[in-house]
């Protein structure tokens, strides 16, 4: 294997944080490859973050371009969006170089595992109701995978809730407390190589159309007869207090600590985790993804905490490229490509 970088690719979806993931790969000295449904493709010329776009009929045709990623040396960047694509025993099983643990994929997508993961870490986590007739208190119906929030809704009992389940048949779904407070999501970074966390940036979502809604009276609300919902079409940048900052350290380590009892090379790469901190400043941690969030899509020039460590610009998915860099010139590639087939 080469130790040279140049020799190297660096590939992703064309969707959900590809700019950034592409652009930073660019400044690290990486060839760049962006791979589009057809009709998508604009915007990576436009910004001109990629240096060649394969386009495809349907994103669920990835797996039959694999030998073409081969030949390019291609390091495939997971995101959201791949999860859309392929079916998780698809993502598991493609034979080609791609960064993080897949392993730990099932951990994530299984909100039922993943709250097994949290808990392990020692988080505080929202109350789980196993039976809609259990539901004593609002809560929020969540379905699986990374769907960007598209068709959460929220429920105050068993009948509202049984009213409004009749919308989603057959999916997957959990139904949780729903916990009053703000929600911050913090965007780490953890080495594989050097074993260090960093905290990255942080976001908020803004959501359709409950950000909407906020902005009408509630008497209006309740007589228009208007419903919550949640999918995500941006994200708003956070500084957050400072003295919150050593706990979110603390939460990150012990996520990337369980994580390496459930399987032996553990979690590694960007991750984040999804908070509602409360009146009272208390961490309730509702989701974990792990993988690059679109949430760091505001970051592309780099944040105040990256500055601080950086001095240069540095986006996540700048550093994802640099982690890369490091580990081919280290001959430690396989420390960044767990479980890759290739």
């Amino acid at each position: 294997m080469s130790t040279d970088y140049r020799d190297f690719t660096i590939a992703t979806i064309g969707s959900h944080s590809a700019l950034q993931i592409l652009r930073g790969a660019k400044d690290e000295g990486f060839r760049t490859l962006a791979i589009c449904q057809e009709g998508r493709e604009l915007p990576y010329k436009s910004y001109k973050v990629a240096d060649e776009i394969i386009s495809l009929g349907s994103l669920s045709d990835f797996p039959k371009i694999q030998d073409q990623l081969r030949e390019k040396n291609a390091i495939v960047i997971p995101h959201g969006s791949f999860f859309g694509a392929m079916d998780l025993e698809t993502m598991q099983q493609l034979k080609i170089m791609y960064y993080g643990n897949k392993n730990i994929l099932p951990w994530e997508f299984d909100r039922t595992r993943q709250r097994s993961w949290l808990s392990r870490a020692g988080l505080h986590l929202p109350k789980i109701f196993e039976s809609p007739e259990d539901i004593d208190r609002p809560v929020i119906i969540k379905f699986f995978g990374a769907g960007g929030g598209k068709g959460f809704f929220l429920a105050r009992n068993p009948e509202e809730f049984k009213q409004k389940i009749a919308a989603h048949p057959g999916q997957s779904y959990v139904i949780q407390e729903y916990v009053i407070g703000a929600p911050v999501y913090i965007h780490y970074f953890y080495s594989s190589l050097t074993g260090e966390l960093e905290i990255m940036s942080f976001d908020k979502r803004y959501e359709s159309n409950v950000d909407a809604i906020g902005r009408v009276a509630a008497k209006d609300q309740l007589d228009l007869g208007l419903e919550t919902s949640y999918n995500i079409m941006g994200n708003v940048p956070i500084v957050v207090r400072e003295s919150l900052l050593p706990e979110m350290f603390q939460m990150g380590q012990a996520v990337i600590d369980a994580s390496q009892q459930l399987e032996q090379h553990g979690l590694f790469g960007p991750f984040c985790l999804e908070t509602i901190v409360t009146p009272d400043l208390k961490f309730s941690v509702f989701e974990i993804s792990a993988r690059i969030v679109a949430g760091t899509n505001p970051f592309i020039n780099g944040t105040p905490y990256t500055w601080l460590r950086y001095n240069e610009p540095m986006s996540t998915g700048r550093r994802i490229a640099r982690e890369i860099k490091h580990a081919i010139t280290q001959e430690q590639l396989k420390k960044v490509l767990v479980n890759d087939h290739h």
